[in-house]
């Protein structure tokens, strides 16, 4: 037995029955370009009766309410950027909103004006900014300020609203306790910064500083755990190397296989923590001594922040939280020499 369904109305349906052509229809749900008022009307009243829903645009504008959040990023894959993305959506879902994700592709001006355009070409409540990563920092100053914009770093900026984990107290933390185990100082790998440095490594340096131990150069990895692994074998060389704080714990899990392939041991010739703690960062060997970022509650946050914002609330919002020091099997004291 077949059953037949209600065909659901298309464009082409509402342009008939508002008396337009289909690019009328498409600049009123678009809001691209401006239409008479008699003809948006028309349109509306199409839209109402022919139950039209292409995307949350048509109810949005028969409601008066927008109810599509955009969450601008470069990154989708990596740990932290994902879980960020999952707290949005959750939190934005159970509001009644609608998630679009938009990929910023470089921090180059015509990408930023590019990715910007696309997301104001939608019929938006307002927008969420990854500022994790140089793409992310522009992103956020070229948004028009009449626009609902919340940033989600790790650094503190007082031009919009924002919803912080505070790396600078966790990479102060995680360096004063590799020194308390009794290391001289600590070397540090980096992941790309957002600006010329990020929270993690101020935290690192002005640990260093307070307790009047060396402050090394900083070696720089890429997002790729593989970088971390040539600057394994690179420090697997050094006899002055006892503690390495990487940026993230994907660059410590390759730090340690590039010094296990060199000959050497973690933790008893070189201590290696991370950032963030990944998932996997318990069950690698040695277990990761980490910082533990909860992102999708910072997601959630951001979500908050912004909803705010759309209800209102129209004075920047500063939401931070502090990460906590997981101690793992990936640290201890320096062994005697």
């Amino acid at each position: 037995m077949t059953r037949t369904f209600a065909k659901p109305a298309s464009i082409n349906d509402v342009a008939t029955a508002a008396g337009v052509s289909v690019p009328t229809v498409s600049r009123v749900l678009t809001g691209a370009a401006k239409v008479s008022a008699v003809r948006r009307q028309r349109v509306l009243d199409a839209i109402e009766e022919l139950g039209y829903r292409p995307n949350g645009a048509a109810r949005a504008l028969v409601s008066g309410k927008q109810t599509t959040i955009a969450v601008m990023t470069s990154d989708t894959t990596i740990y932290g950027y994902s879980s960020t993305i999952q707290g949005i959506e959750l939190a934005a879902r159970a509001a009644g909103y609608f998630v679009i994700i938009s990929l910023v592709d470089g921090d180059e001006p015509d990408e930023i004006e590019r990715a910007v355009s696309l997301v104001l070409s939608q019929p938006l409540a307002g927008v969420v900014v990854l500022k994790f990563d140089p793409a992310g920092v522009k992103a956020v100053g070229a948004l028009p300020r009449d626009v609902p914009v919340v940033a989600v770093s790790g650094e503190l900026d007082d031009q919009v609203s924002q919803a912080v984990l505070d790396e600078v107290a966790g990479g102060d933390e995680i360096t004063r306790f590799l020194l308390g185990l009794g290391h001289r100082t600590v070397h540090h790998v980096t992941v790309p910064p957002s600006r010329a440095e990020d929270g993690r490594t101020t935290g690192w340096r002005n640990a260093l500083q307070a307790a009047g131990a060396p402050v090394p150069a900083i070696i720089a990895a890429t997002w790729d755990a593989d970088s971390g692994v040539a600057i394994g074998h690179d420090l697997a060389g050094r006899d002055d190397v006892t503690a390495v704080f990487c940026g993230n714990d994907e660059i410590a899990m390759g730090v340690i296989s590039g010094l296990a392939e060199a000959g050497r041991s973690v933790p008893d010739d070189v201590s290696v923590v991370g950032f963030d703690d990944h998932p996997l960062s318990h069950i690698w060997r040695p277990g990761i001594t980490t910082v533990s970022q909860d992102f999708v509650d910072l997601g959630r946050r951001a979500f908050s922040l912004l909803l705010q914002q759309i209800t209102g609330d129209e004075q920047p919002v500063l939401s931070s939280e502090g990460p906590t020091l997981v101690v793992r099997a990936s640290a201890a004291p320096p062994a005697s020499r």
